[in-house]
């Protein structure tokens, strides 16, 4: 079968899936609807495909099928400006499930791109977030039986192995006790994470976030909960996030300063002695500090089984509002200095300065990473419970948020961004292929 592309050029007044056509007949041009740069890459609008495991890899492989193709693409002829790919293990080990996508292996480049040159051929962008389970992996997909529980590595199936984590705390009693990670496992994991940005690259990805976010192996040591190390990643605030430090130096390494780079953040645990907005706030501190990130992703939860959330539309956005408010405020002289507080802490070295002993996918594809981003560069998301575009639209007038990922609301309808449009009373352009869809 070929790939598509289209057998005539585009009609003159066409401008593209999601796009406003007949700007003279606006008085206002809807916010959600205009372009907004992220680094060098151009959103068409701020609709954005949230990442969402599919659990359809077959044979323990990683690898991504028709499924994926079929799936992203109708975002892509939707007219999302983003569609960001599901968690997707930098190891194998660091799957939520067996049947999770991952970028391990060479192996998993091909089939990426040809799902990623469907989405480009509908003029729209495209990101992996690059994720390790840590304590969480080795489950079942969720719609199965026996999902909230652990597959253990001795299963007959096949389908489970050992789990790891900062420390031997598991999730919930259903949940196998990690094995505490050594500072080899930790710096291979990092590796592992720069590897899976070189293949990305190769892939042609737009953009990479690093998932540190619902409880995964960097929430996990993020969190006092579920970190209780006594060496260089675990005690304090900045031991405790020293990982992701040293992974997002890694990442950012061999991934063009002019490609966009995000993370995913749980902003709030929702439990007593977990990570909270504070922690996050100085977090940000640090990384708007270090000048390395393009996307902050405001999200919450995942790290306990004993989580609180009071659930309501658009819950998470508040988080984002702070977020915004800290980034265009002047940084903190004191207390927000990584490098300075490192050089004061017997127990810290710089970050990138651990002793890599985990070979790597392609020691030659290294690319300078350029000079850090001024601070008013950094753009910030919001997620949770939004499914209109009254509501989008209200978090950017609000200046909330930059742009507005959505998850399940595009499962129940791909073509969302054409229903935010009619909410919102504007016309924008429909998929070719689909214009009678604009007639009544």
């Amino acid at each position: 079968m070929q790939e598509f592309t289209y057998p005539y050029k585009y009609p003159n007044n066409y401008k593209g899936s999601g796009i406003l056509n007949n700007l003279s007949t606006i008085d206002e041009v809807p916010k959600t609807f205009t372009p907004l740069e992220i680094n060098n890459m151009v959103l068409k609008n701020r609709i954005v495909v949230s990442p969402m495991c599919q659990y359809s890899c077959k044979n323990n492989s990683g690898l991504m099928n028709d499924w994926h193709l079929i799936h992203y693409s109708s975002f892509a002829k939707g007219g999302a400006a983003l569609i960001i790919f599901e968690s997707t293990a930098v190891q194998q080990e660091g799957r939520i499930s067996y049947a999770d996508a991952g970028i391990w292996d060479d192996c998993h480049i091909p089939a990426m791109k040809k799902i990623i040159n469907s989405i480009h051929s509908f003029d729209t962008c495209v990101g992996i977030q690059l994720s390790h389970a840590g304590r969480k992996a080795s489950t079942q997909p969720p719609f199965l039986e026996g999902s909230r529980k652990s597959i253990d590595k001795n299963d007959p199936s096949g389908n489970g192995w050992e789990v790891v984590g900062p420390s031997p705390i598991r999730y919930s009693d259903n949940m196998s006790i990690p094995v505490e990670m050594s500072i080899k496992d930790i710096q291979c994991t990092i590796q592992a994470f720069k590897d899976g940005a070189i293949r990305s690259l190769k892939c042609g990805f737009d953009f990479i976030e690093i998932h540190a976010a619902h409880g995964y192996l960097i929430n996990q040591f993020l969190s006092p909960t579920s970190n209780k190390r006594t060496d260089e990643y675990g005690g304090s605030f900045i031991n405790r996030i020293r990982i992701l430090l040293e992974i997002i130096e890694s990442v950012r390494s061999v991934w063009p300063r002019n490609k966009a780079l995000g993370v995913r953040l749980s902003c709030e645990e929702w439990t007593n002695d977990g990570w909270n907005m504070e922690d996050t706030i100085h977090l940000v501190e640090i990384l708007n500090q270090l000048g390395t990130i393009d996307l902050i992703d405001c999200s919450s939860g995942g790290n306990s089984s004993n989580q609180k959330i009071n659930l309501s539309p658009m819950y998470q956005t508040p988080f984002a509002n702070s977020i915004k408010n800290i980034i265009n405020t002047p940084l903190r002289t004191s207390g927000s200095n990584y490098r300075n507080n490192n050089n004061n802490n017997n127990n810290d070295n710089n970050i990138g300065s651990s002793t890599d002993s985990c070979s790597s996918t392609d020691s030659g594809s290294s690319t300078d990473s350029g000079s850090p981003r001024t601070k008013s560069q950094i753009k910030v998301s919001t997620v949770g419970l939004i499914t209109s575009g009254n509501e989008i639209e209200s978090i950017l007038q609000d200046g909330k948020a930059d742009i507005v990922m959505v998850g399940r609301q595009f499962l129940r309808n791909p073509f969302s961004v054409y229903q935010f449009a009619n909410e919102l009373n504007v016309k924008i352009d429909y998929q070719l292929q689909y214009y009678l869809a604009q007639r009544k």
